[in-house]
């Protein structure tokens, strides 16, 4: 074996702020000061846990099993200062890759929000909704209404052949090599995209085409963006928590009458309480990825005569808006509807590189 890729994540940072170095993990690292990571005593706590409730609970009990070990994992997770089981695991493969690599040469690639494609094989192919892709979902079906941010911050979204490039372009300049290099795969540092002009991209998108209900045109409305988590939580009140209130009130003193109601709002309630805690940490993280090595990388290719013209993963030649309206968005919206099995509207926009 000449070189081993790893394709891990940038947000391995946590909830970090400020410039975020390519660098690696020591052995036992961990997002909070004076907290050690030792990964076999993790691996041996999942064990010792799973067998307790393999023995105290029957065979049935399969689903509170799941639950059970999620919830572990991420209390062991924000133990050590990640948000989340996904960036609490990609750290530790990073940590062992650096422990066992001896002489091979390692390449880590850490993308950010990984979006549907720029260009190959084609603009907007894409497999799977995830993280800003959730939220673009719930604001074509009108479930977010509001949610934590600020216009002005940096939504940090990289086209997933960009990535797929890079590691490419590291694989033929690396393959020789005997060091570990890192890479973050972003945006912001060449070509940033403000939460603000995503917003406005998407309400573009749903404006030139909007959901249509049995032959009426449904209203698009922009959601609420709060700054404050206080002000947040009292939107919640307002729009989710009162109403549910009052309605099981009502459906309580009229035998059930409401209950069809009551549970429609409270799901929609679950699903957006879920959507936040899943998908907050990342479209409005306060951290910047420093993207030197990339930068580099990028350099590097005409050094080495690889075809950087054909393998392209320079954010600079995304037009945001063109590519959110006409490519992303719509690629979005179809792969949830295929899911679904419902049929999506099409736009007549063109997209134009």
């Amino acid at each position: 074996m000449k070189l081993l890729l790893h394709v891990s994540t940038a947000f391995v940072a946590g909830t970090q702020e400020g410039l975020l170095l390519e660098r690696a993990f020591h052995n036992g690292e961990t997002l909070r000061e004076g907290y050690y990571l030792d990964i076999e005593e993790e691996l041996q706590l999942v064990r010792n846990v799973k067998t307790e409730l393999m023995e105290a609970l029957s065979d049935s009990s399969e689903k509170l099993e799941k639950s059970k070990m999620k919830e572990l994992g991420l209390k062991r997770a924000c133990h050590f200062g990640w948000p989340n089981v996904y960036t609490f695991t990609k750290a530790m493969g990073e940590i062992l890759l650096g422990q066992y690599k001896g002489e091979l040469p390692i390449v880590i690639i850490r993308p950010t929000m990984v979006t549907s494609t720029f260009q190959d094989p084609f603009p907007g192919w894409i497999e799977g909704t995830r993280t800003i892709d959730a939220l673009i979902v719930a604001y074509d079906e009108q479930a977010l209404p509001c949610f934590l941010g600020d216009r002005n911050d940096i939504i940090d979204l990289i086209p997933a052949d960009m990535v797929i490039n890079a590691a490419l372009v590291a694989m033929a300049v690396h393959w020789n090599g005997k060091l570990q290099v890192i890479y973050h795969v972003s945006s912001p540092c060449q070509n940033p995209l403000s939460v603000n002009d995503f917003v406005d991209s998407c309400f573009d998108y749903f404006s030139i085409s909007p959901r249509i209900l049995n032959g009426r045109v449904l209203q698009t409305r922009r959601p609420y963006l709060f700054k404050r988590y206080a002000f947040f939580r009292v939107c919640l009140m307002i729009i989710f928590s009162l109403p549910l209130m009052i309605l099981e009130g009502f459906n309580l003193l009229l035998c059930g009458c409401f209950s069809r109601y009551c549970n429609d709002l409270n799901r929609r309630y679950n699903f957006f309480t879920l959507l936040v805690k899943l998908y907050a940490p990342y479209p409005f993280s306060k951290g910047r990825f420093d993207d030197s090595n990339l930068t580099w990388l990028r350099m590097e290719t005409k050094i080495c005569n690889v075809d950087g013209g054909n393998l392209n993963f320079d954010p600079k030649q995304i037009s945001w808006h063109s590519y959110l309206i006409s490519v992303h968005v719509p690629a979005v919206l179809k792969y949830a509807h295929m899911k679904k099995g419902t049929t999506l509207r099409r736009t007549s926009y063109s997209y134009s590189q």
